[in-house]
């Protein structure tokens, strides 16, 4: 009577959300029941839509042959109602960082309706900012070492040529993603990008790099790893004259077979991190053997899970552990 009662009552959006919040085990058949969002951004032509639509129609068809009731939902799109899904798992909301106030104030509205969101809320808030790499360091994981500038302060970047003994510096917002706003930096530019700056840190936070000349030389690793558990890994490149390694920039990308040695040291950013989180991506790179985080990705990196077809099953494995 109870199990009927329930399920009777599963109809209603606000219940449905709240049961399977609070469920303590995962009866596949009720789970298979669940509206589940696959949240992607509204496309206006700004990032690299023909690869993000290929691979989130190709997740969302593996998924749905799967049996799961899941379709492609826009995240600030003012039709929809979240209360009629029981998930909501983030893949492309490419656009968040462009509209930051609006998606803390659309994780904050999943929150109040008891929304469960794939990665969990409380570490996507976390991980918008790039001073999250503060907490990484002080948790003894090596990042490529950074300065961070407060809105409105008054810098010159021809100091941060001594400060990080380089001839090469890398600029970019706290908040931001696929290279926007994101300046190489050399003597010969440097009073032109400092001026740039000068009027772009008014609305915002910055960070300083030193430029590492092993992301030409040798590409920027990523590595995938799917609830915790190591995936599959690759190498961005730039292309010829360029420093940017995402596809849209003209970057490419090369499938590697890392050792034990780097997956083990890799996954300990994940293990303090990203506990609980369906995706999670590494950048960065070796320096001198050393693994430096460039960002540990856990909103809207791409996947590349076009590279092993056993990708996908690794994806659907881990969302059903989680769920």
């Amino acid at each position: 009577m109870k199990l009927f009662l329930i399920i009777r009552y599963l109809k209603y959006p606000a219940i449905k959300c709240l049961y399977f919040n609070f469920l303590p085990f995962k009866d596949i058949s009720l789970v298979l029941k669940m509206n589940i969002a696959l949240v992607t951004y509204q496309d206006k032509g700004a990032y690299d839509s023909q690869t993000v639509e290929t691979e989130d129609e190709r997740l969302l068809i593996f998924l749905q042959a799967k049996g799961l009731n899941i379709e492609l939902v826009i995240w600030n799109d003012r039709q929809i109602n979240w209360e009629n899904y029981q998930l909501a798992i983030l893949k492309s909301p490419w656009d968040y960082f462009d509209l930051i106030n609006d998606f803390h104030t659309w994780l904050n509205h999943l929150e109040e309706k008891k929304v469960k969101l794939l990665n969990p809320i409380d570490i996507v808030r976390w991980n918008t900012d790039k001073q999250y790499l503060k907490e990484v360091e002080n948790a003894e994981l090596a990042i490529t070492p950074c300065v961070f500038v407060s809105k409105d302060t008054q810098i010159n970047l021809k100091d941060f040529f001594s400060i990080f003994n380089t001839d090469r510096l890398i600029v970019k917002p706290c908040v931001s993603g696929g290279a926007k706003n994101t300046f190489s930096i050399t003597a010969n530019n440097v009073e032109v990008i400092n001026k740039e700056l000068h009027r772009l840190i008014q609305k915002e936070n910055f960070i300083v790099q030193p430029f590492l000349k092993e992301i030409i030389e040798n590409g920027e690793w990523s590595f995938i790893f799917f609830n915790g558990v190591y995936s599959h890994s690759l190498i961005k490149k730039a292309k010829a004259g360029d420093f940017r390694v995402q596809p849209a920039h003209g970057g490419s990308i090369h499938a590697q077979n890392p050792n034990e040695e780097m997956i083990a040291t890799v996954s300990e950013y994940v293990k303090v991190f990203a506990k609980n989180c369906l995706y999670a991506r590494v950048d960065g790179t070796f320096v001198n053997n050393k693994f430096l985080l460039m960002e540990l990705e856990l909103i809207e990196p791409f996947l590349f899970l076009n590279t092993d077809p056993q990708n996908y099953d690794r994806y659907y494995n881990a969302l059903k552990e989680l769920i």
